[in-house]
């Protein structure tokens, strides 16, 4: 029990910090004050679980330094230990980070064989197996882990959030529509904003007039820049564009989902146009901008009325950026998508 209760705290602590780590420069306070109330949580933790000697020197020389590590050695825990839930559930989670996703898909499996009524680990393996997923899309199983979690919470976030990205999947527009809009009075209002802009874009596609916006303005200062976008215009192109055309600019996890983690919807009219994102561009109550180190910026002149890629579309080379206040990018639209 020593053993697995030091590694979820290594893992524990790996994965925040991997959280924490794009506000280091911005909000070391922040920083410092969440690791050290891990390592209190983590004294505490070890006096109730009745095992205080775990912090002698002798019984830390042993601890992972690095999250393969740590991940080796817990993986060696639960083969002696198979029926810890928490454990094969702190596996996933650590393997989703390591961008193992098969591997995380098979572990919150099995977390979910022990645990068939938690509503946020029936979310959590939908989520591995859509990471798992060759095309990106949520397939039938994944669907019925989350009518299972949305029948024991009818207002789990996440499930609803899945549930309407289904459907948009599926053609089913005005179904995702109408799935997302009870979110809106749930969510921050930085959240809302996005959302409310995902759900506009499912109505258009479905023939709906855009939802009115009575929802307050955020805060200015809610959610800060994190990069600075400027988007060009080759001049060989400036002859294709037309009425009714539309930019998006996004980022994108690496090697991950092609949803977006932060993304802008424009009006094409001027060239170049500098475009802030940050944490309140994020059309995904799941994932944050600020949430991972790096990410993959597009810009694509849209011709139809959605953000996929379509033939005729003008798109710019996808640029990988860091992710880190202050960062700019430039990113030139200069092909048409075949």
């Amino acid at each position: 029990m020593t053993t697995f209760v030091i590694l979820s705290i290594v893992l524990s602590a790996a994965i925040l910090l991997a959280v924490l780590w794009p506000l280091w420069r911005d909000a070391r306070g922040l920083v410092l004050g969440g690791v050290a109330a891990l390592g209190i949580a983590t004294f505490a933790l070890y006096r109730v679980v009745g095992t205080p000697a775990a912090l002698s020197p002798q019984a830390t020389a042993t601890m992972p330094t690095t999250l393969d590590d740590a991940v080796t050695q817990l993986e060696a825990e639960l083969a002696k230990q198979p029926n810890e839930p928490e454990g094969w559930r702190l596996l996933g989670k650590s393997y989703a980070a390591l961008q193992r996703y098969d591997d995380a898909q098979k572990a919150f499996e099995r977390a979910v064989q022990l645990l068939p009524t938690d509503a946020d680990l029936l979310v959590e393996t939908a989520q591995a197996r859509l990471f798992n997923n060759a095309e990106r899309k949520l397939d039938a199983q994944s669907m019925a882990l989350l009518d299972k979690a949305i029948a024991i919470n009818p207002d789990h976030q996440r499930a609803l959030w899945f549930v309407g990205l289904a459907q948009r999947q599926e053609g089913k527009h005005a179904e995702a529509a109408k799935t997302w809009e009870p979110l809106l009075a749930k969510v921050d209002p930085n959240t809302a904003a996005t959302l409310r802009a995902q759900i506009n874009e499912a109505r258009a596609d479905a023939g709906l007039p855009p939802l009115a916006d009575t929802a307050p303005a955020a805060p200015a200062d809610a959610a800060p820049a994190l990069l600075t976008v400027t988007v060009e215009l080759a001049p060989a192109l400036k002859d294709k564009l037309a009425p009714g055309d539309t930019l998006f600019v996004f980022a994108r996890q690496m090697g991950g989902p092609p949803m977006p983690v932060a993304a802008r919807r424009l009006p094409v009219n001027t060239f170049p146009v500098t475009v802030p994102l940050g944490d309140g561009d994020s059309p995904m109550p799941t994932l944050k901008l600020s949430q991972l180190p790096h990410v993959q910026l597009v810009a694509r002149i849209a011709k139809g009325s959605g953000p996929a890629a379509q033939t005729g579309d003008l798109e710019a080379a996808a640029v990988t950026a860091e992710v880190k206040a202050g960062n700019s990018y430039t990113l030139t639209i200069d092909r048409v998508v075949p």
